[in-house]
């Protein structure tokens, strides 16, 4: 069986917006991350376990707002106190969180098949974003993350890469397609190519 993605039956590609007479490397790119692994790591109030003796593929827990600790495949976010997103390619990605991540002290869920995921990328990303969402994106740098809203959807913000500017925005699957329409709504000022 195969799983659908969520914004399968919505992303379209091509240019759209106002891109007349702009160069397409300076387009804004918006696209949706499939087949990534999403889990969900709640360290218990009574775990004992040091953080700092824990890594996953080779990354560090980050231990304060707004860091996320990454590499080429793996990316791990910091949610809240004592809760992280921890998002990979890798497909044995849950196997080696639960192993790393005893079930006395840690609750693990996949998360995967309940988030869309969209990336911007591009010089224009940020002024798309401040459009509909309320974040100082002065103070965001990279590699750092924020949970905000964006025209009323609660999302995730991981600012990927600096050069050009890239975030992956992940939303609950429920509110994929009509939060995919309020971005692509925003970038038609910029004009974008959908990839």
């Amino acid at each position: 069986m195969t799983a659908i993605s969520p914004l399968e039956t919505v992303h379209k590609k091509g240019l759209f917006g106002d891109h007349h007479k702009k160069n397409e490397n300076d387009l804004l790119k918006i696209s949706e991350v499939k087949d990534l692994t999403i889990v969900q790591v709640v360290q218990y109030k009574r775990s004992k376990i040091n953080l700092n003796s824990i890594q996953i593929d080779g990354l560090d827990f980050p231990l304060q707002s707004p860091k996320v600790s990454s590499n080429k495949e793996t990316r791990i976010l910091w949610s809240a106190p004592n809760t992280w997103l921890v998002i990979s390619r890798k497909e044995r990605i849950i196997k080696t969180v639960k192993e790393k991540c005893n079930s006395d002290n840690f609750a693990i869920t996949d998360i995967s098949h309940s988030r869309a995921i969209i990336q911007i990328k591009g010089f224009q990303a940020k002024d798309l974003l401040k459009k509909g969402c309320p974040l100082n994106f002065n103070e965001l740098g990279n590699n750092n993350c924020a949970g905000t809203v964006f025209h009323g959807i609660n999302i995730v913000i991981d600012f990927v890469d600096k050069d050009p500017d890239t975030f992956n925005l992940l939303t609950l699957r429920s509110f994929g397609e009509s939060f995919y329409h309020h971005i692509t709504d925003a970038a038609l000022e910029f004009g974008y190519v959908g990839v």
